[in-house]
C-alpha cells in the first residue's frame, strides 16, 4: 500500500542525503517530458561593484560604451555574485495529489522533493521559502537561510499533509494552483529560482500567463508528479471512482473509458511538455512508484556524474 502521509522527523532526516543533484549556475536539466532538450538555470544573480579601467586581455563584452564615450578611454562594468539566492518553492497538497498506487502519494513524493530540494538549497548558503496550499488554505513563507527556515517550511507542509483525508467530501480544487502562482508572481521579484511541485490539476490558460511573467526575471522549474497509475487504467472489471461526495460505478475492461483515461493524462503531459520546451523551463517527472532522490539525482546530477568521468579519466 502506497504511504499516504509523511512526518517532520522523516523530511529532517533527508538533511543528510540531500546530495549528488545541484541547481547550480548553468546546470543542464533533462526532462524526460521534454525529449531530454538540456534547459539551463541561470543560477545566482550578479550585482553591480564598480567601473574600472579596461586592461588588455579583459572581456570586451563588458565594456561599458556610455562610460567610454564619456571618459575618453575604455572602462569595464564589474559585477560580482550575490550572496545568496532566493528559492521558493510552490508546494501542492491539494486532494488531487493524494492518490497513490505504489510506495507512495502523490502528496508525499511532493512533500519529499520539497524537503530535498530546501536543504540542498540552504547547504550551498541560498535563502529558502515556500508557498504550500492545499484545500486547507495557502501558506506564504518568506525565503530565509539556515535549518530554521527549512524546519518552518517543512512543518507547514507536513501539517497541510496531515489534514489530506480520502472521506474529505470536497472535490479537489483546481483555482489553487493559480493562486499560488499568483502569490509567487508578487513575491518573487527579481533572480530568484521559483520551483513548481505538483501534478499540474487545474493548469490553463491563466497558468501559462503566471508562470511566464515569473520567467521574465527569475528561474522556473518544475517537478511534476505523478503516479504510474495515471498513465493506465487497470483492468480490474466494475468498481466505482470517487472524488469527494461523487462516486460513480465504471467498467474498467472498457476499451473506450481506458482509452480515454490514458487520453487524458497525454494531453496533460504533452500541454507540460510543449509550455515547458517552449520557455526552456526544466521538468523533473517524479513518480511514485521509485524513491525521490534516486529520480533527483538522475535528473540532476547529471553533470557532476560527467565531471566525475572525466576526472577520472585524465588521471589515467
Amino acid at each position: 500500500m502506497a504511504r499516504a502521509y509523511v512526518t517532520l522527523d522523516e523530511l529532517t532526516r533527508l538533511r543528510h542525503r540531500a546530495k549528488g543533484f545541484s541547481f547550480l549556475p548553468r546546470q543542464p536539466v533533462h526532462s524526460l517530458l521534454n525529449g531530454r532538450h538540456a534547459s539551463r538555470l541561470r543560477g545566482r544573480g550578479l550585482e553591480f561593484e564598480e567601473l574600472r579601467h579596461y586592461v588588455e586581455g579583459d572581456d570586451t563584452r563588458a565594456i561599458d560604451w556610455p562610460a567610454t564615450a564619456r571618459l575618453g578611454s575604455a572602462y569595464l562594468r564589474v559585477f560580482t555574485e550575490e550572496r545568496d539566492r532566493p528559492v521558493l518553492l510552490l508546494v501542492d497538497q491539494r486532494l488531487s495529489m493524494f492518490f497513490g498506487s505504489r510506495l507512495t502519494t502523490k502528496s508525499v513524493a511532493a512533500a519529499e522533493a520539497a524537503a530535498l530540494s530546501a536543504w540542498r538549497v540552504t547547504s550551498l548558503g541560498d535563502r529558502v521559502g515556500a508557498i504550500v496550499f492545499s484545500e486547507n488554505g495557502v501558506d506564504e513563507i518568506r525565503p530565509r537561510a539556515r535549518a530554521g527556515a527549512v524546519t518552518r517550511v517543512l512543518d507547514t507542509v507536513v501539517r497541510h499533509n496531515g489534514k489530506l483525508a480520502a472521506a474529505d467530501p470536497r472535490p479537489a480544487d483546481p483555482a489553487l494552483l493559480n493562486e499560488a502562482l499568483h502569490r509567487a508572481v508578487r513575491l518573487a521579484n527579481h533572480d530568484w529560482l521559483v520551483c513548481l511541485v505538483t501534478d499540474t490539476f487545474g493548469a490553463d490558460g491563466e497558468t501559462v500567463q503566471l508562470v511566464t511573467r515569473l520567467t521574465a526575471h527569475n528561474d522556473v522549474l518544475t517537478v511534476f508528479v505523478f503516479d504510474p497509475l495515471e498513465t493506465e487504467l487497470p483492468t480490474i472489471g466494475e468498481t466505482a471512482m470517487a472524488e469527494g461526495e461523487r462516486q460513480v460505478e465504471v467498467d474498467t475492461s472498457a476499451a473506450r473509458l481506458r482509452s480515454a483515461f490514458a487520453a487524458d493524462f497525454r494531453d496533460r503531459r504533452a500541454a507540460v511538455e510543449r509550455f515547458s520546451r517552449d520557455r526552456a523551463i526544466p521538468v523533473l517527472p517524479v513518480s511514485t512508484d521509485r524513491p525521490v532522490l534516486d529520480q533527483m539525482r538522475e535528473l540532476l546530477g547529471r553533470r557532476i556524474a560527467a565531471r566525475r568521468v572525466h576526472a577520472a579519466e585524465a588521471r589515467s
